[in-house]
């Protein structure tokens, strides 16, 4: 468990995909905030985990695709996924967001 403070810039992105880059901020067993920095034409493919997901775009666009239709989001906007929500994303803009997981993942401790 990470605490209280934390400061980004001491933190290592982590890749997680080619022009995806995580930083797991701060959490504690049930909740996480990571940070994400998404360069422009970058994607993720469809996926779903057990923890939902609500997520700020500090800046750029972002098309998301889910089973349902897609949105796109952009500077100022928010989201949700839902637990084991199929979800995807096309980043068409540089992109920074801050997302909320609960439960936390493991995969991103």
């Amino acid at each position: 468990m990470k605490k209280n403070p934390v400061n980004r810039s001491s933190i290592e992105p982590v890749k997680v995909l080619e022009g995806i880059y995580r930083k797991t901020l701060t959490y504690n067993n049930n909740v996480m905030i990571c940070l994400f920095t998404l360069e422009k034409e970058a994607e993720i493919p469809l996926h779903d985990h057990l923890a939902h997901q609500i997520g700020y775009v500090n800046k750029g666009v972002i098309r998301f695709i889910t089973e349902s239709g897609e949105f796109i989001a952009k500077e100022g906007d928010s989201y949700v996924f839902d637990s084991l929500e199929k979800h995807g994303a096309i980043i068409i803009e540089t992109a920074e967001v801050i997302e909320v997981f609960s439960p936390t993942r493991d995969d991103y401790k």
